[in-house]
């Protein structure tokens, strides 16, 4: 059996299937001795998932959004993004409800580790965006991006919750930022 490695907290990016063989990607940027930061999972009926309590669950409640702990093959294809084994996925977090909100970065505060977007240039559309430690950036091609690579007039799609303070301008939690 070929060495593991064991990914923290990775995110599920894309869920899909071809025949009888069900692939998940997921995306990191915690494991400093992994080669690549994206992977996609080809997951078998080896594979042990399980929920947070450590119950076993069926693949279809697998969702992207979901927050991961993985263990999997190092021995990968050489595609872009890799593809190795799947042995075990434990969902650590799964998505809260959330909207998307596409639009333009006007302003960043590194410090409040925030931004704030417009949409189609209408002022009325002005939200600021809190990211956490948990937020994941993504650049185009889905891979994880640091804070300090997002600047002023980049297009984004954000993935948030589904609720606004009464501000002005008005304030939400990012869960996902990705350029476009």
């Amino acid at each position: 059996m070929p060495e593991s490695i064991f990914v923290p907290n990775a995110v599920i990016e894309h869920i899909s299937f071809d025949r009888n063989t069900r692939f998940v990607t997921i995306s990191y940027s915690n494991c400093p001795n992994c080669p690549n930061q994206q992977v996609v999972l080809i997951v078998d009926r080896n594979t042990l998932l399980q929920n947070e309590r450590g119950d076993i669950i069926p693949f279809s409640e697998l969702t992207v959004g979901m927050v991961v702990n993985v263990s999997f093959s190092s021995a990968m294809t050489r595609s872009l993004p890799p593809q190795a084994q799947a042995f075990r996925i434990r969902v650590v977090r799964r998505m809260p409800a959330y909207e998307t909100t596409t639009g333009r970065i006007i302003e960043i505060n590194s410090g409040n580790r925030s931004i704030t977007t417009m949409s189609q240039s209408n002022p009325s559309s002005i939200i600021r965006f809190n990211l956490s430690s948990d937020t994941v950036i993504l650049n185009q091609w889905g891979r994880v991006i640091p804070f300090s690579r997002l600047m002023p007039g980049l297009r984004v799609r954000i993935q948030h919750a589904n609720f606004m303070t009464a501000s002005i301008p008005p304030q939400t939690t990012a869960f996902v930022i990705q350029l476009l």
